[in-house]
C-alpha cells in the first residue's frame, strides 16, 4: 500500500529511524565534461529532519517495495528523475538499527546531468562534482556512508579490443568490484585517474603495478 512505510521505526534503546519498513535513497552519477562524475544531491528543507544538510533523494520504503523501487520512486517524487532515464548499477545497506531497520543506498547512472524538479522537501537540488561532495555540510548518515560509496576514477584503454565500439558505448559508468570498491569508468578526460585495461580471465580485478585489469564481462555487465 502506497505510503504505509511512512512512520518511525523504534529501537530498544529509544532511538527512532524514519521508515517503518526501512528506507532507501538514490546515489545518481552523471558524467562531467572533463571525464569525471557528478552526484545529484538534495539540500534538505529547513523543516525536515536534519534540515539544511545535503544528502541523497530518498525516504521510507513501503511494505510492497524493494529498496531499489523505493529509491527510484523517491528520486522521482523529490527530484523529478524518471525511472527510464537512469540505470541501476548496485545497492548497498549503509545503515542499520537494533529494530531491524535498514537504509539502503541504490547506485545508478544517468547519461547526462538530468534536469531536476524539487518538491517541498528540498531547498534545492544540485549536481555536485564527486570530489567536492564532502566539502558540503552533509546529513550525518550520508556523511558516514560516503567514504564507502564514492567512486575512484579509472581510465579504460580500448587498445587491442576486438570490439572497442561496444566498450566505448558502455562508458562512462559506475562499476562495483568484488571487494566493494566503486569505480567510475571512462575512456578519456583530464585529471587523475587509475589506468585500467580489459583482459581475459576470471580473477584479474587486482592492481598489477599501477594498472587495474578488468574483464570484458565486468565492463559490459
Amino acid at each position: 500500500m502506497r505510503g504505509d512505510g511512512d512512520g518511525w521505526a523504534e529501537s530498544p534503546d529509544g532511538t527512532r529511524q524514519w521508515g517503518r519498513f526501512g528506507a532507501a535513497g538514490l546515489l545518481l552519477r552523471a558524467p562531467l565534461a572533463d571525464g569525471g562524475s557528478a552526484v545529484l544531491l538534495q539540500h534538505r528543507a529547513a523543516w525536515s529532519h536534519q534540515g539544511g544538510t545535503w544528502a541523497l533523494p530518498g525516504g521510507a520504503r513501503d511494505s510492497h517495495e524493494t529498496s531499489v523501487h523505493a529509491a527510484v520512486r523517491e528520486a522521482e517524487e523529490e527530484a523529478g528523475i524518471t525511472a527510464g532515464s537512469i540505470r541501476v548499477r548496485a545497492s548497498r545497506v549503509t545503515a542499520t538499527a537494533a529494530s531491524g531497520w535498514t537504509y539502503t543506498t541504490v547506485i545508478a547512472d544517468a547519461a547526462t546531468r538530468l534536469r531536476t524538479e524539487a518538491n517541498l522537501e528540498s531547498t534545492e537540488l544540485a549536481w555536485v562534482p564527486e570530489a567536492e561532495v564532502d566539502a558540503r555540510p552533509l546529513h550525518p548518515g550520508f556523511e558516514a556512508a560516503w567514504p564507502l560509496l564514492r567512486a575512484t576514477p579509472a581510465r579504460v584503454s580500448l587498445d587491442g579490443l576486438d570490439d572497442p565500439e561496444a566498450v566505448a558505448a558502455a562508458l562512462p559508468r559506475t562499476l562495483e568490484l568484488p571487494d566493494a570498491e566503486f569505480l567510475w569508468l571512462r575512456t578519456d578526460g583530464n585529471g587523475n585517474a587509475r589506468d585500467a585495461r580489459i583482459g581475459a580471465g576470471a580473477d584479474i580485478d587486482d592492481l598489477a603495478g599501477n594498472v587495474l585489469y578488468l574483464t570484458l564481462a565486468q565492463v559490459l555487465s
